[in-house]
Order: C-alpha cells, then sequence, then structure tokens
C-alpha cells in the first residue's frame, strides 16, 4: 500500500490555468452549462433580444449575442479574470443580490477549456467596439479593435479540446442539443420582456417575440411546451405576506410520467428545490393518479433579502431564511387553486381559439344574484343492495365509531343535503339520517345566461352500467359514475371531519418505543405542540428513545414507529407534516370508495341528473381519489370529423 503522506509534496498555490480548470468542473458540465451561465450574463447586460447560435450541439459553436449595455474597454480584460464582477462589492451586495450572475467564475472557467472570443460595445457608435480572445491558457489578454453593435458577443469554440477526458463525456449532438434547448427554455421562461432566438446548424429552432400581456405569456409557453400545457392549466395568482405567487398550473388530469415540465422561479431564478419540490407534492396529493408527475410554470417573487442564493456552485438551488412560511404560502395557495377543479362551462371545447381577453383558462367567476336555474335537479334517493357493496358494513361501523367519538357533533358523513341534492351513498349504508348542512364548492353557472345549459347538461342513459351519457351545449360527456361518486362522497366525509374541529386521541394500552437518533429527538422535543394538536402524544424517554403515548383514535390500526418517524422527517425538512391527514384521507378514501355507486347499478334518469349537477358543485371532482379523471368531453366539431360531416 502506498504512503500516501511520503509521496505527498508541499502545500503550493496552484497554477491559474489548473485552478481554472477546476473550477469549469464545477462549471462547466457540458454546452447546456456554457449556454445557461452566457444566457444570465445577457439577462444581468440588460438585454431586450438575445440571439443563441449553436452548431453540432454545442462542441463546435456556442454563440451568445444581446444588446446590453455592453463592456467597455478597460474592462474588457477582467472580464475573463477569475472572480471579477460588476455586480457585488460588498456583504451586503451578496445577501441582497437579485443578478443572476455574481462570483465571476463563469467566463474564465469556460476560457480554460475552450477557445472563447469575446466581442463588446458599451457606446452607440458600432464603430466603437473590442475583441478579447483566450484559448485555454493562462488569463493574459490583448484587447483589438472590432466594429460591433451596441451589447456583447460570446463565441465559445471547440469545448473540452485541450480536457480529452472530459470531451469523452459527452453525448450525441441530438442529445447535447436537447439539453441546450432546455437551458434556453428555462431562461425564456424567466423573461418575456426578451425576445428569444435559438438557432441550430443555422436553422432557426425557436423564435420568441418579447410580451406583457397574459396571452402573450401564454403564447411563449405553449410554443415552447406545446398547446396542450396550455389548455390543461389554470393560472394562479396570490399574494400574502410579502410573497407573490404567479404562474400557470397544469390540471391533475394532464399529468405526466416524468418530471420535465416543471418550472420553478424564485425572483426570476430558475430553482429546483426539495422546499418546494414538497410542498407541490402535498398540493397534488389526492388529485394526482399514481406514479404520475404534475406540470407548472410558476413564479415566486420575495425580498431577497430572504432568500439565499448562494448555496450551490449552479446556483440551482436556494435557501429561504423562513422556510416554513414558503411553504405553507405555496401549498395553501396550489391546494386552493386546484380545489377549483370541477365542471365548468368550456365555449372552445372544440379546440377554438381562446379569446385573449382571458388568457385562455378557465373562468372561475359565479352568476351573482341568478335566478334559480331551470335545470337545478331535486334530491333523488338511489337505491343500493348491500350485497352489491362489499364495503358497506365497514362504512356503516366507521360511522358507528365516528359519531362515539363526536357525541356533540350533529352532522353525520354521507347524509343526503340540503337543498334536495342527491347523496348516492346514504341508502348503501343503510342510513336513515335527515338531511345535514355541507359546505361545497359553489356551482359553476354561465355568467351570461342562467337559463342556460348546466356545464355537464343532462343525462341521455348509462352504457354498460359503467358510464352516464349526457348532452350539453358543447356535444357529449361521458362520466364514470363509480370515479365521480367517489370523489363527491370523499370530499363530504373530509368536510364534515375538518368541522369536527381537532382530532380525537386514544391512548394505547403499550406505549410505543422507538429507537431514534440524536436529530429526531432534538425534532421532535422542538416540535412537540405541532405534534400534540395531531393527536400525538410523544414523549422523549432518553437521548435516543422515544415514546408514542396516544394516537388519534381513527388511526388506531396504523403503525405508530412508521406514522412518527415520517412526521419527524418532515418537521425537520420542511417545518411541516402532512402525514397524519395524508393517513386520515387515506383511510376515507377507501371507505368513499367502498361507499359510492358501484359498475352495473341501473340508474334513472333522474338518479344520473342528479350525480351530474353534484359533480358540478363538489370540488376537485374533475378527478377521483386515485387521481383518474371522471368525466370527458367530446365536442361537436370531433364528432363531425369523426362521421366526416360536411366534408
Amino acid at each position: 500500500m502506498t504512503d500516501i503522506t511520503a509521496t505527498a509534496s508541499r502545500i503550493h498555490v496552484l497554477d491559474p490555468r489548473l485552478a481554472n480548470q477546476i473550477a469549469a468542473g464545477e462549471v462547466v458540465e457540458r454546452p447546456a452549462s456554457v449556454t445557461k451561465e452566457l444566457i444570465e450574463n445577457a439577462i444581468d447586460a440588460g438585454s431586450q433580444r438575445i440571439d443563441v447560435d449553436i452548431e453540432q450541439g454545442g462542441t463546435r459553436l456556442i454563440k451568445v449575442r444581446d444588446d446590453g449595455i455592453g463592456i467597455g474597454e478597460q474592462d474588457l480584460p477582467l472580464a475573463l479574470a477569475r472572480h471579477a464582477t460588476s455586480k457585488i462589492g460588498s456583504l451586503e451586495d451578496l445577501e441582497g443580490v437579485s443578478s443572476l450572475g455574481f462570483r465571476g467564475e463563469a467566463l474564465a472557467s469556460i476560457s480554460s477549456v475552450s477557445r472563447l472570443e469575446l466581442i463588446s460595445n458599451a457606446e452607440d457608435d458600432p464603430r466603437h467596439g473590442w475583441r478579447v480572445v483566450a484559448e485555454g491558457r493562462g488569463m493574459e489578454a490583448r484587447v483589438t479593435p472590432a466594429p460591433h453593435p451596441r451589447g456583447t458577443s460570446v463565441g465559445v469554440r471547440d469545448l473540452f479540446f485541450n480536457t480529452p477526458a472530459r470531451r469523452k463525456f459527452l453525448r450525441t449532438e441530438k442529445t447535447e442539443f436537447a439539453h441546450v434547448e432546455e437551458a434556453f427554455r428555462r431562461q425564456a421562461l424567466s423573461r418575456y420582456d426578451i425576445t428569444w432566438v435559438l438557432r441550430h446548424n443555422q436553422k432557426v429552432v425557436h423564435q420568441l417575440p418579447s410580451g406583457h400581456s397574459v396571452a402573450a405569456r401564454e403564447r411563449r409557453i405553449a410554443s415552447l411546451l406545446g398547446k396542450n400545457f396550455i389548455e390543461h392549466a389554470r393560472y394562479i395568482e396570490r399574494e400574502a405576506g410579502g410573497l407573490r405567487l404567479s404562474g400557470w398550473v397544469g390540471l391533475p388530469t394532464h399529468s405526466r410520467s416524468q418530471a420535465d415540465q416543471q418550472y420553478f422561479f424564485v425572483n426570476g431564478r430558475v430553482v429546483r428545490d426539495r422546499l418546494v419540490a414538497h410542498a407541490v407534492r402535498q398540493a397534488y396529493r389526492d388529485v394526482l393518479f399514481n406514479g404520475r408527475h404534475p406540470v407548472f410554470v410558476l413564479y415566486l417573487e420575495l425580498d431577497p433579502d430572504v432568500v439565499d442564493v448562494n448555496v450551490h456552485p449552479t446556483k440551482h438551488e436556494v435557501r429561504f431564511r423562513d422556510g416554513r412560511m414558503v411553504h405553507d404560502f405555496l401549498y395553501s395557495s396550489l391546494h386552493h387553486c386546484l380545489a377549483s377543479s370541477k365542471p365548468a362551462v368550456d365555449h372552445d371545447a372544440d379546440g377554438d381559439e381562446a379569446n385573449e381577453n382571458d388568457g385562455g383558462h378557465q373562468q372561475e367567476g359565479v352568476a351573482e344574484n341568478a335566478e334559480q336555474p331551470r335545470w337545478q335537479q331535486q334530491g333523488i334517493a338511489l337505491t343500493h343492495s348491500p350485497d352489491r357493496h362489499p364495503g358497506a358494513e365497514r362504512v356503516r361501523r366507521f360511522m358507528q365509531g365516528y359519531q362515539a367519538l363526536h357525541p356533540n357533533h350533529e352532522e353525520t358523513l354521507l347524509t343526503p343535503q340540503a337543498g334536495g341534492s342527491t347523496d348516492l351513498s346514504a341508502n348503501a349504508m343503510g342510513s336513515s339520517h335527515g338531511a345535514s348542512e355541507v359546505r361545497e364548492a359553489p356551482l359553476t353557472m354561465p355568467a351570461d345566461d342562467p337559463t342556460a345549459p348546466p356545464p355537464l347538461g343532462f343525462a341521455l342513459g348509462q352504457l354498460h352500467g359503467i358510464y352516464i351519457l349526457a348532452q350539453n351545449a358543447q356535444g357529449l360527456v361521458l362520466v364514470d359514475m363509480h370515479a365521480a361518486h367517489e370523489r363527491i362522497v370523499y370530499e363530504r366525509m373530509k368536510t364534515q371531519l375538518a368541522a369536527a374541529k381537532g382530532l380525537d386521541a386514544q391512548p394505547l394500552l403499550v406505549p410505543v418505543s422507538i429507537a431514534a437518533s440524536g436529530a429526531e429527538v432534538a425534532t421532535a422535543e422542538s416540535e412537540q405542540e405541532a405534534i400534540a394538536k395531531l393527536g400525538i402524544e410523544l414523549d422523549i424517554a432518553g437521548p435516543e428513545t422515544l415514546l408514542v403515548r396516544q394516537m388519534p383514535a381513527l388511526l388506531a390500526q396504523a403503525d405508530p414507529e412508521a406514522l412518527v418517524r415520517q412526521m419527524l422527517e418532515e418537521l425537520a425538512r420542511y417545518g411541516r407534516t402532512h402525514q397524519v391527514e395524508a393517513r386520515l384521507h387515506e383511510l376515507l378514501s377507501t371507505m368513499a370508495c367502498h361507499g359510492s355507486v358501484r359498475a352495473n347499478r341501473r340508474l334513472t334518469l333522474d338518479e344520473m341528473n342528479g350525480l351530474l349537477r353534484d359533480m358540478e358543485r363538489t370540488e376537485r371532482s374533475d378527478q377521483c381519489n386515485h387521481g383518474r379523471p371522471t368525466w370527458t368531453q367530446m365536442g361537436l366539431k370531433a364528432l363531425d370529423r369523426l362521421f366526416l360531416r360536411g366534408q
């Protein structure tokens, strides 16, 4: 074995070229990394137009040209020096930095592994440009005159020409350009006030004009992410406590198999942050199909002094001063937005151009003081046979246990609503309770004509006892009656459980001892109040031991150790935990599935219409509890095309 101490040389200062090449290992991973750094410099220069030219996936040429403020002749040599920057001058500047770049490492690192040419002009006269060239050597740079319009052009040729080991890790031209295009896409989504052009091998790939309106922004998103994204997204805009969130949230039914259309920006900087990802996952928790990923383009704005962007070499991660507040704000904003996912009138169901005034997204307004619509459905009780619902007895037992735990709580779960709207599950449980008030989302109505057909129209009949066929103003509606009713029942159960004002706890006969780490014990001690509110009594029995003395009564069958460990992990990472709520909702979801109308159940037209009306009132009714879609629309134009009518 080699003796390291015997072979090690004395401490010495690294050669500047080698130091820059080591730094390049952090900054320059592939052509996409170079593109990102050059574009960020162009944005910081106040550019109104940025052109990006790529050849052979970026291995041969990466050129970024802007019309920003430019660099003067005297400053040009320093532009390639390490840790030279015009963006910060003190620690105070760093703590509140608002520019994308600030370390002064990018150009020095890039020039150490490529042939770099930088031409810039800080004046309006195009004859006053200057050029500096570096070819993988030290930082000695000679400035020569070069005509150039106001702004800067940076050309990077032959990336990794002097580091063949790094070059061997590059992939095919197609793969490398895909990464470059993704880097371009992220930056183009961050600044709508800039005109962007991307070319590959002299062919225009993206040409994006600037625009400030919501409609103009949606056109850019459609160009970069596809029209399907905008057609299945809701616009969100919310502000509270010095935080402002805006952007587009994809509907749960428009999800993807991979997280490739998730863009989150903090003060204009694209980030991939664990806290943000957790808040988004929690908001989509019971509306997203298993294994699917939501899509979104979201912008968070807050005071630069309360967010640290200097925590990662590539600046992809940030640290919030009050992560708990940010997490809660993101979760509540997205949760509220997704809760409004329910059938609504869509005048563009056949794919017509959306009205530019509303940006093409669905409107959520409700007609106030409108006369009672003529299609308001009266309550029709559905009769179920217990033997056709194997979960009926389980639901009945839950009801008995729930009311035993809440003797003063007059409301009961899964009962017909006041006003006569249909409750498909009452008879399924053998319930004889009367009507009770349940707060539900307001029915989305046509704002211009309260007497118009409802969003889901009127039932025509059933298909194989599984689907309801209905006719609305746009054409044909197909509804999965079990999935739809499952969501209706589930939302009512959640509403009434929340109305109980706290969780009843049940002491364990034998406390459960948990061998915990020091970090877990510290979290349990600091978060005792939050844990107690969830109905869990957690005592510290030693430096590495926790005791679970009581659990929520509805989770009596849950594994205390697994639940507590997951809670502590979430509390330590994000300052919030949704584990208890998630477990309760899983239980309610299972019971709602057993307590809802089953396939092959024959319904009358009145019963079908009652279900359609309940869907229009219920939050998140576009998806069942497991994230499956509950209904779909086929417009008349689509049907005409299918049967070649008018052709």
